[in-house]
């Protein structure tokens, strides 16, 4: 059995780093290390830190724009193809020098790149990796199918998403939930007291980017006649700058836009919330809404499939919007008064799928087997 487990990866990407950070957890005998050509770069935070093991390919950080936007997703993508060769042959170089190691490719551009190298790899591709992307570019969608069916394993988090790569590639994808980090939060509530009197503000926690619809709940709330008045916190990992400036006129002088906060503040401000919005246009499964309901918060999404899939424990803390009624953010509103009065308690089959440590688990399984 190797000994070695190479994430390949942006060391950016919070869902790779959790991935990262329960390997070197829970598997303290092995070597784990980071191959990546992306580590801060367009004002993301620097996640790694100077106890990890990182192994750099031509690094993208210096040469992106300074903040989001369409036309820096434009740039990133013609710099990553420009470098695709490259970037290449510096992993077979790697692979070389680390004889055996087993790769964990996160996002459809890493298995791309260890499709290309031969490496022996785990594939975990994003949401839109396979249910909008390969829609939008036949290039795309022809390397998509490669790098699936040469995968070892490929994990998806939604039914939803292993249909689609079932019917892209004809590969049989196993569901592995990106897991929430319990410990984390139930360290948080149990040395954190809120009151009910706190629960007075809605908090919006997904991208400020068309796909969420930001702009439908600022639309929502300011078309309310009940709840016209009554703040909204955004914070969001990422946003779109051009995105950003249309929805300026329809902020409210109450409402606060944090953008990316630190875990433990994401914890205090969705404690002290009343309800929590998510209503993309295209979601997976969310792991920021499943965040949301282990911090006791009712939530309001958009219907998606991954909704059937949830334990009841879980579906009792969901609001279902019909966003076709004009209505939908004033009922959300009203039901998450009456839902948030019942604390919430995880029953063993949501732990199951979401604890982070157990999610490992079947993925170390996958990897090593």
């Amino acid at each position: 059995m190797s000994n070695k487990l190479v994430f390949i990866c942006a060391a950016r990407d919070f869902h790779a780093m959790d991935w990262y950070k329960s390997a070197k957890e829970l598997l303290p005998k092995k070597e784990i290390y980071i191959l990546t050509d992306i580590i801060e770069g367009e004002g993301y935070k620097k996640l790694i830190n100077n106890n990890d093991i990182v192994f750099k390919l031509i690094l993208l950080d210096r040469i992106l724009l300074q903040k989001q936007s369409h036309i820096g997703h434009i740039w990133r993508n013609l710099i990553k193809l420009f470098l695709f060769p490259i970037q290449v042959i510096l992993i077979k170089r790697f692979a070389k020098k680390n004889p055996g190691a087993i790769y964990h490719a996160h996002s459809m551009y890493y298995l791309f790149l260890a499709w290309a190298a031969r490496i022996p790899y785990i594939g975990t591709p994003l949401g839109s990796d396979v249910l909008i992307t390969p829609n939008r570019s036949r290039l795309y969608k022809f390397f998509a199918v490669k790098s699936l069916k040469t995968a070892k394993a490929v994990t998806v988090d939604s039914i939803k998403m292993k249909d689609k790569v079932f019917e892209l590639s004809g590969v049989n994808a196993q569901i592995v939930q990106n897991g929430i980090d319990m410990e984390s939060i139930n360290s948080f509530l149990k040395s954190h007291q809120f009151s009910s009197d706190t629960n007075k503000s809605v908090l919006s926690i997904r991208g400020l980017t068309p796909l969420y619809r930001i702009e439908a709940i600022l639309t929502a709330r300011n078309l309310s006649l009940k709840y016209s008045d009554i703040p909204i916190t955004f914070i969001y990992p990422f946003q779109e700058t051009e995105y950003a400036k249309k929805l300026l006129p329809l902020f409210k002088p109450f409402d606060k836009n944090l953008g990316r906060v630190e875990r433990l503040k994401m914890y205090e401000l969705l404690s002290g919330s009343k309800l929590v919005i998510s209503i993309p246009s295209s979601d997976s499964s969310p792991r920021s809404v499943y965040e949301a309901i282990f911090c006791g918060c009712s939530v309001v999404i958009a219907y998606h499939p991954y909704y059937d899939v949830l334990p009841q424990c879980m579906k009792s803390r969901i609001i279902l919007a019909d966003l076709d009624d004009n209505e939908w953010f004033d009922k959300a509103v009203e039901a998450s008064n009456v839902l948030i009065e019942k604390p919430y308690f995880p029953s063993e089959e949501a732990l199951n799928m979401f604890d982070q440590k157990r999610s490992f688990r079947i993925m170390e399984k996958l990897l090593f087997n």
